[in-house]
């Protein structure tokens, strides 16, 4: 049991506990300010919340919109335990428990009611632009969420098993999850916003999938010269990154030579540039994005410093 929340231990954690209530007040703004005054119904827990007031609303019930999202994360953070692990899980109820309140913070420190002008309905006066607002701030703040293996609950733990047990990206795993609440608005809203809410929960999970993209690219670079050692050298001591070298012969002189192949972040690779012109180092060098790196991606790095 121990080892299992020895997480709790290291500094990478809390560093990310940071980040996450940044992202969640982020992501408690574009539902306070553009979901709910345009009264949208999305592929999301808030949207599931908004169909259940409005239903209990219609039955002389009155709850608060943040009340039952903070109620519906309550049946699917178990899920995020068992089926994602203890530091998903224990991330994914802090940022469920703290959804609400923070959409109440930003109502404290200024009701939407503000920002509306005199003969209209919501903030952007227009679904689609109140749909856009909505879906780019929470696509920015469930990228990185997912980024730090945390998620706001509900239909986001959904989504993070899709990715993890059936390895879809993880945008199409939130459009998918997304639809059928969507669908669920059929109960209290016109065909033409149950529409407006399906183009939304397709448009988030293209967002998602571009800011995740976005913060997860590296770059892949490969490096054919005669001064190979240099380089390797280079970005194994100073870089603290692996690489690979292959054996290669020119096309048309087919002179033998070596190619070195190394993934780096950004950074990483304009450094490796300006090391190269600063030694005026012969090379040919190409470098293109990925996404998604596995494997001694991060441990190899923490064992070269610690060597180090």
């Amino acid at each position: 049991m121990k080892e299992e929340f020895a997480f709790l231990t290291q500094k990478k954690f809390w560093g990310e506990m940071v980040a996450l209530v940044i992202a969640l007040l982020v992501g408690a703004a574009a539902v306070y300010y553009f979901l709910i005054p345009s009264n949208l119904i999305l592929g999301s827990i808030s949207g599931l919340a908004m169909v259940i007031c409005t239903w209990l609303e219609s039955a002389g019930i009155a709850m608060k919109v943040s009340m039952m999202v903070l109620i519906l994360n309550a049946f699917l953070l178990i899920l995020a335990y068992f089926f994602l692990g203890p530091e998903v899980g224990l991330k994914t109820v802090i940022a469920s428990l703290l959804l609400g309140p923070f959409m109440d913070l930003w109502a404290w420190i200024c009701p939407f009611s503000r920002l509306i002008e005199p003969g209209m309905t919501s903030i952007m006066g227009s679904p689609i632009f109140d749909l856009l607002g909505f879906v780019l701030l929470l696509g920015a703040s469930q990228a990185f969420l997912f980024r730090i293996n945390a998620s706001t609950g509900g239909l986001d733990i959904v989504a993070m098993m899709m990715k993890k047990y059936l390895h879809w990206d993880i945008g199409t795993a939130v459009t998918i999850s997304g639809v059928i609440v969507c669908l669920s608005a059929f109960l209290v809203h016109p065909f033409r916003m149950v529409v407006i809410g399906l183009i939304g929960t397709w448009l988030n999970g293209i967002i998602v999938d571009y800011f995740t993209s976005s913060l997860n690219k590296r770059k892949r670079v490969c490096i054919i010269s005669t001064e190979h050692e240099e380089i390797r050298k280079y970005i194994i001591g100073t870089l603290c990154r692996g690489c690979s070298l292959y054996d290669v012969k020119g096309g048309y002189k087919e002179t033998p030579s070596v190619e070195i192949q190394t993934i780096l972040t950004q950074t990483e690779f304009a450094n490796l540039m300006e090391y190269i012109r600063k030694n005026e180092i012969q090379a040919f060098i190409t470098a293109g994005n990925c996404s998604e790196v596995y494997g001694l991606w991060r441990p190899r790095r923490a064992k070269v410093k610690a060597k180090a």
